[in-house]
């Protein structure tokens, strides 16, 4: 199934059990009719994968994926999640860099990147997490760090396979940190980002890969954001956890 922009994302981490998800449900559908413009992904816990994807049967704009994967198809690794295992389930998309799997787990660059081409074999769309702290930041090495994540990932893809992801811009300074991202600092981003991707696989195939930015949305400022050069939809965290808000920041997108 395409994927229809503007993309509303909503990633609940380590938050809503099963019962816990089929209440959200039951309130965020009731809020947020059927549109055939866009597309909304949720990435529950594992465990509540099946939960989210009974509550939801019947809307095709309601989509679900991972928010993490192991690189290895099968295997004795305890506690980890295939990207087969993940399909099987009924995931369509995974995030993959995300910047807490980066910054609390000690993910690295080549690990990203064989997790990245796993969901690719699984036929999961990847969600590749990109974007710097508040140190980076200061030291005016935003950019560069962005580039050397992205290169770290995408050196070691064909065009066709950088052509089927989809990126989400993380500013790590902006979120918990009592900083404030400014849809021009989206924009930047966006832009630096998208003439990565020109370089990479051309204007045409470029101008389709998504580009969604993650950093702090609300339902006060997702309008302002949504509206930012080259940004093609959001990567929500708290925010998506309460059916009113993330209704809200669905509508904005409109």
């Amino acid at each position: 199934m395409p994927l229809r922009t503007p993309i509303l994302a909503g990633n609940w981490k380590m938050h809503l059990g099963p019962s816990d998800t089929e209440a959200f449900f039951e309130a965020f559908l009731a809020r947020h009719p059927e549109r055939a413009d866009g597309t909304v992904i949720f990435f529950p816990p594992s465990l509540s994968l099946a939960a989210a994807l009974r509550a939801a049967a019947g809307r095709s704009d309601v989509r679900f994926g991972v928010q993490n994967l192991y690189h290895e198809p099968a295997g004795a690794f305890t506690g980890e999640v295939s990207a087969p295992i993940a399909r099987d389930a009924g995931a369509e998309f995974a995030l993959v860099g995300h910047s807490e799997r980066r910054h609390v787990f000690g993910e690295t660059v080549p690990e990203t990147a064989r997790k990245t081409r796993a969901a690719l074999e699984a036929d999961l769309l990847p969600i590749l997490c990109v974007g710097e702290t508040l140190v980076e930041r200061r030291d005016g090495r935003a950019h560069a760090v962005v580039t050397d994540q992205l290169a770290g990932v995408l050196d070691g893809l064909p065009q066709a396979d950088i052509g089927a992801l989809l990126i989400a811009y993380e500013p790590v300074w902006a979120i918990g940190t009592g900083e404030t991202a400014s849809p021009q600092d989206a924009a930047d981003m966006h832009h630096h980002i998208r003439t990565d991707l020109v370089r990479r696989v051309g204007d045409e195939a470029a101008a389709k890969i998504p580009i969604l930015y993650g950093g702090s949305v609300k339902p006060d400022n997702a309008a302002e954001l949504l509206g930012a050069d080259q940004v093609d939809g959001v990567l929500v965290g708290g925010a998506s956890l309460k059916p009113h808000d993330f209704a809200a920041i669905c509508a904005a997108a409109y």
